[in-house]
C-alpha cells in the first residue's frame, strides 16, 4: 500500500541503527515496506537474513486479490534480493515452526488490522524476538473500518520503550529486548518531551 511509503526513510534509518541479524515481516502485500528493509540491508552490505510472510490472498482491510500480486513481487524481489531474502507464502501461524526462539531482531507486524488479529500475531511471535528485538506496527493512527491497532498500541506503550510516528497512517516502534539500548536507538526511545518527539517525527515525515 502507498500508505507505507511515507515511512521508507525511517525503515532505511532503522536497519542502519539496529543492524538486525534477522528481519521478519508479517503481511507483505505488494512489498513496499519489505523492499525498503531489503534495499537498506543490500545498500549497507549487512549480513542479514530476511523473510516476508504472507498468504497473498488479501483480507477485508487490504482487499482480496489473485496470484498476480505475489507473482509481480516475486519477479521484482528474486533477482535483486533472493540471495538473502525469502518470500514465504504461508499463514503467520504456519510459519512459526520455521523460526527459533530469540532469533528475530526486527519484526514488522502488518497483517489483518483488528485488535484481536494483531494481539494474536504479537503473542504468538513474541517468543521469537531476540534480546535486542524491535517490533513495528503500521496503522497505529487509523480509527476506522474495524482497525484496532491503535487500541493494542496503547497497551504496548505502558509496557515497553516506544516511539510513534503519526504520518502515513501511523507507525509504532517498540523495544522488546532486554539488552541495554545503545547509540541512535537509545536516543530514539529516550525522546520523552513533546518537543523532542515532534522534532524526530517532523524530520522523518519530511
Amino acid at each position: 500500500f502507498a500508505s507505507w511509503l511515507g515511512h521508507t526513510p525511517f525503515a532505511l534509518w532503522l536497519i542502519g541503527a539496529l543492524k538486525p541479524r534477522m528481519v521478519v515481516e508479517l503481511g507483505v502485500h505488494t512489498g513496499n515496506s519489505y523492499c525498503a528493509f531489503l534495499q537498506a540491508v543490500h545498500a549497507l552490505g549487512l549480513n542479514t537474513r530476511c523473510f516476508g510472510i504472507d498468504h497473498w490472498q488479501g483480507d477485508a482491510h487490504a482487499g482480496h486479490y489473485g496470484d498476480e500480486v505475489y507473482h509481480e513481487l516475486q519477479a521484482y524481489h528474486d533477482p535483486r534480493y533472493g540471495t538473502f531474502s525469502t518470500l514465504l507464502r504461508t499463514s503467520f501461524e504456519e510459519a512459526l515452526p520455521y523460526f527459533s526462539e530469540g532469533s528475530v531482531d526486527l519484526l514488522h507486524i502488518d497483517g489483518f488490522h483488528t485488535y484481536e488479529a494483531v494481539s494474536a500475531d504479537f503473542k504468538s511471535w513474541l517468543p521469537k524476538i531476540s534480546s535486542r528485538g524491535v517490533a513495528l506496527f503500521h496503522d497505529t493512527n487509523v480509527r476506522e473500518r474495524g482497525f484496532g491497532i491503535w487500541q493494542f498500541w496503547e497497551e504496548l506503550t505502558s509496557r515497553y520503550p516506544h516511539f510513534e510516528f503519526l504520518h502515513s497512517h501511523g507507525l509504532g516502534i517498540v523495544y522488546l529486548g532486554n539488552e541495554p539500548l545503545m547509540g541512535p536507538l537509545k536516543a530514539l526511545f529516550a525522546a520523552k518531551t513533546a518537543a523532542q518527539r515532534e522534532s524526530i517525527q517532523n524530520y522523518f515525515a519530511r
